[in-house]
């Protein structure tokens, strides 16, 4: 048995799924009435996302259950004690990982939520399943709340907020990624240029498309 498969947490995650399961960003007037071409220039635009992300501040934007299986199996099977996000949302991937770290033995996790309403919606999923003592969530810009005040060795990034951000982000914890730690990108289809980065052995990675929507790296410089 496993943190993820029990309780509290695993009728608190089928709770979580089902509720995100009905909750279709789409269903937002907001997000109803943008053309396929504006959609997908939001979310590859560097500077409109804050605005595009707040539309969508009431929806949890979740991970796939088939992604969260793999971020707990990633971190878990790596041994990881050190684990970086870059978007809590509500917290459902956030879960995925610290019920890693604690099937680790502990560790730190930090996370980033620019919307102060998800950042409260995600402290209280952690408490209600038992593993906010290893979450720490820095509320704002993660350009700003990721450069700062990060573990020496990094073992796995998960990359699931701004698109256009993706390069960014991995460049203010590269250095400090271990050989062989995991970088989990969703929806990296939408950051060419982060894809391009990864999928460059010669940039110090080996890179893969896993599933529809995610693109699994590893640190091998």
């Amino acid at each position: 048995m496993t943190t993820l498969t029990t309780a509290p947490l695993a009728p608190l995650l089928d709770r979580l799924f089902e509720q995100a399961d009905a909750s279709s960003p789409t269903a937002s007037p907001a997000v109803a009435d943008l053309s396929p071409e504006e959609h997908s220039r939001l979310m590859r635009s560097k500077t409109d996302y804050l605005d595009f992300y707040g539309r969508l501040k009431d929806f949890p934007l979740a991970v796939s259950r088939e992604t969260g299986a793999l971020l707990y199996m990633l971190a878990r099977g790596s041994g990881a004690r050190t684990i970086v996000e870059f978007g809590a949302s509500f917290g459902i991937s956030t879960l995925h990982l610290a019920a890693a770290l604690r099937d680790n033995g502990g560790g730190r996790l930090i996370t980033s939520e620019f919307e102060p309403s998800k950042v409260a919606r995600a402290r209280d999923n952690l408490t209600a399943g038992g593993l906010i003592d290893l979450v720490e969530i820095r509320e704002g810009d993660a350009l700003q709340t990721l450069g700062i005040d990060l573990p020496d060795t990094i073992d796995l990034l998960l990359l699931d907020g701004a698109k256009a951000l993706y390069p960014e982000i991995l460049s203010r914890v590269e250095s400090r990624l271990r050989p062989g730690a995991f970088i989990v990108a969703d929806n990296a289809d939408y950051s060419p240029d982060y894809l391009a980065r990864v999928r460059s052995p010669a940039n110090g990675y080996m890179s893969t498309p896993f599933g529809e929507d995610v693109e699994l790296s590893m640190r091998i410089g």
